[in-house]
């Protein structure tokens, strides 16, 4: 037995409609999903780059920009070895990303000061997170080469992930969406 046809209009959520659900709009992901140049990070053209720098990694470009883009580039905080930006590809809201400012692979690549800054870098952040955002857990990750699911194979960087009660929910796991209730650039300006 078939089920009948609705006649209204596919987008209209009507009585009719055998599936009802409601829509949840990102269309700043579009332009990544599909490979767009759009998706990318905005180019600023650093004055002078790290030594050893990947100029089509865009962690080297922040780290090699000046401090007046670090709006442009949601980088939050930077020192002489560590670098804080927010993630434009986000898991959930506050994801950040925790890298050191030197184009590195792999942690026994780092200098033993740079890996205690880089965990004193995640520990901070989480307080800060946690007080501003009243995040009550987090998820702090580290994919190392490209098999491990390392978006940046060559610049290693950590992902710090605030957590709430209730946020993990189906829609990850059924539909495939992330719902993000706060806008990039208001995350930034939060956290800064």
């Amino acid at each position: 037995m078939s089920m009948p046809q609705s006649t209204a209009p596919r987008d209209s959520m009507t009585a009719m409609d055998p599936h009802p659900h409601d829509i949840l709009w990102a269309p700043w992901r579009l332009a990544y999903v599909q490979g767009d140049a759009a998706a990318r990070p905005p180019t600023v053209e650093p004055a002078a780059w790290r030594a050893g720098a990947d100029r089509g990694c865009f962690l080297c470009r922040a780290a090699a920009a000046a401090p007046e883009h670090d709006r442009t580039l949601l980088v939050l905080a930077r020192s002489a070895s560590t670098l804080v930006i927010v993630n434009r590809f986000p898991y959930a809201n506050g994801h950040l990303l925790v890298a050191p400012l030197d184009h590195r692979a792999g942690l026994a690549d780092l200098e033993r000061d740079v890996l205690a800054e880089l965990q004193q870098r995640l520990a901070e952040w989480c307080d800060r997170i946690a007080a501003r955002m009243e995040a009550q857990g987090f998820n702090i990750g580290l994919n190392l080469g490209a098999v491990a699911g390392a978006g940046v194979p060559g610049h290693l960087h950590w992902h710090l992930v605030p957590r709430w009660p209730g946020d993990v929910n189906f829609m990850p796991t059924v539909a495939g969406v992330r719902v993000l209730p706060q806008a990039l650039e208001s995350l930034w300006e939060q956290l800064r």
